[in-house]
C-alpha cells in the first residue's frame, strides 16, 4: 500500500489548525499534530482517530522558546524521513507587549521567527509544500527588518500583529524563490476572521464571536489551508498569498522581493 502523505500541522490544538487536521485526516492524510497544550492535542487526536481510524502523533512545543523549536525540529526529523506538507499555523495576538526569553517581542517570535526557524531546520525533510497562515492584517504591516521588535517605533498589539503577518507573506515570497527548481513550493493564506479563542481579550474578537454574521467557523477558515495542502494550486503558485481558495492581490509591502530578502537575513541573524 502506498504510504500516506505526512502533514505536520503546528497550532493544531484548536481553531483552524484543529479543523484542518481533522479534514486532512478524513481525506486520507497522515497528520502530525503540534501544539502547546497536551490535553487539547489529545482531544484533537481523538477527533482525528474518529474520522480516520488512526491515532496521530502529537508533539508539544512552546514557540516562545527557540530552543524548544529546535527540539521539535530534531524530534520531527528523527521520526520522519520525509514531510510532504509542513503547515506553519501556530500564532498569537496580544495587546500586552512582552519579550520572550530569547529577547524578541512575543508576537514577532511566535508568528514569524519560530516558524522561520522550524522550516529552515526541516527543509531537508520537506518534499512537497510549505503552507503558512498569514492574514489580511498583513496589509497594515510596516515591517522594518532592522527593528522587528518595534523598539524604536510606536508599539501597539495590532500594529505588531500586522507586522508579523506581513512577515509571513514576505517569508513565503523569499522561501519560494530559494526553493525554485527543487519541487518544493511555498504559499501562504488568509483564513478569514474566525470565531475562535484567538485574541480573546480584544474588543474586535469579542464582536466577531458575539455579533451575528461577523465571523467564520474554524472549518470555513481552514478550507483554504486544506485546499493548498491537497489541490494542484498549492504547487502551481509558489510565493503567492491565497484567500477564499484562490490567489489574491496584496500590497507591495507583502510581495516586495528586496524587503523579503532583507527580512530573511534579519530573521536568520535573530534565530542564530
Amino acid at each position: 500500500m502506498e504510504d500516506l502523505m505526512i502533514n505536520v500541522i503546528t497550532g493544531a490544538s484548536a481553531g483552524i489548525g484543529e479543523a484542518a487536521a481533522v479534514e486532512l485526516a478524513r481525506r486520507g492524510r497522515q497528520v502530525v499534530l503540534v501544539g502547546r497544550n497536551t490535553a487539547r492535542l489529545t482531544h484533537v487526536a481523538e477527533r482525528v482517530r474518529a474520522v480516520s481510524g488512526a491515532v496521530p502523533d502529537t508533539l508539544t512545543c512552546d514557540y516562545t522558546s527557540l530552543e524548544d523549536v529546535r527540539r521539535l525540529a530534531a524530534e520531527l526529523a528523527s521520526r520522519y524521513e520525509r514531510i510532504d506538507v509542513l503547515v506553519n499555523n501556530a500564532g498569537v495576538m496580544t495587546t500586552r507587549r512582552s519579550l520572550t526569553g530569547d529577547g524578541h517581542e512575543t508576537m514577532i517570535q511566535v508568528n514569524h521567527l519560530a516558524p522561520f526557524l522550524l522550516t529552515n531546520l526541516l527543509l531537508e525533510r520537506v518534499t512537497g509544500r510549505v503552507i503558512t497562515t498569514s492574514s489580511r492584517a498583513g496589509r497594515t504591516g510596516r515591517l522594518d527588518p532592522a527593528d522587528l521588535n518595534r523598539d524604536r517605533r510606536r508599539w501597539s498589539g495590532w500594529l505588531q500583529y500586522g507586522d508579523s503577518k506581513q512577515a509571513n507573506a514576505l517569508f513565503t515570497v523569499e522561501l519560494a524563490r530559494r526553493l525554485s527548481g527543487t519541487g518544493v513550493t511555498a504559499t501562504c493564506f488568509h483564513p478569514g476572521v474566525i470565531k475562535t479563542e484567538f485574541a480573546p481579550k480584544t474588543f474586535m474578537m469579542w464582536m466577531v464571536k458575539n455579533v451575528p454574521g461577523m465571523g467564520r467557523s474554524a472549518e470555513e477558515g481552514a478550507s483554504t489551508l486544506v485546499h493548498l495542502a491537497t489541490h494542484p494550486d498549492g504547487a502551481a503558485h509558489p510565493g503567492r498569498y491565497f484567500a477564499d481558495g484562490a490567489p489574491a492581490a496584496v500590497p507591495r509591502g507583502m510581495t516586495d522581493p528586496d524587503l523579503a530578502r532583507a527580512l530573511w537575513d534579519a530573521s536568520a541573524e535573530a534565530v542564530a
